[in-house]
């Protein structure tokens, strides 16, 4: 199995699809929630990060965390400063942005080869692409949720300060899974 992040329905023929194997997807995972966590101040920034840690295959499995640019929970809005966000995000994964909290040491030149493909797709999507029904769904609280999508107060963990999704810290995850 492995993993591909893809342009919408409407906009595939502009890129092709960034396809990874598990590992290099657990990377490219990792090193964007490090970077981002690093970066994001507003709340929104904070729900993308959280949003890609999400993407957590120690927790909802291998090979089962591909996704197209739409369904990232974008705002209408304010677009065009998570573009920008994101932007960011990658280019500090690319300059290995809290790197030295791994317990590994990511291949260089196959993971910035993954991030610079990410970073021109996230250039090319448009804002007609956004449906905002996937951030009203994401961000949606359930009644009786003991582990909403987004944890109150956004906290981050204490070793590897990335934000935590519902599924907790990221890197921590795969650890533990890489040491059991």
């Amino acid at each position: 199995m492995a993993n591909s992040v893809c342009m919408p329905d409407q906009a595939k023929q502009r890129l092709e699809s960034l396809g990874m194997s598990n590992g290099l997807t657990e990377v490219f995972i990792d090193v964007l929630a490090l970077s981002g966590s690093a970066i994001a101040r507003t709340n929104r920034e904070k729900e993308l990060v959280i949003w890609i840690a999400q993407r957590d295959q120690s927790v909802v499995g291998r090979g089962t965390v591909g996704f197209s640019l739409d369904e990232m929970p974008w705002t209408v809005a304010n677009s065009e400063q998570e573009r920008q966000f994101l932007l960011q995000a990658i280019d500090g994964a690319m300059a290995e942005t809290g790197w030295e909290r791994l317990s590994y040491e990511p291949n260089r030149d196959i993971i910035q080869s993954c991030l610079a493909h990410f970073r021109t797709m996230v250039m090319a999507m448009d804002k007609d692409c956004i449906d905002p029904g996937q951030y009203e769904e994401w961000s949606a609280v359930e009644e009786g949720d003991d582990c909403p999508t987004i944890p109150v107060g956004y906290p981050q963990c204490a070793k590897h300060r990335v934000y935590l999704s519902c599924h907790g810290c990221v890197i921590c995850n795969y650890e533990k899974g890489a040491m059991a």
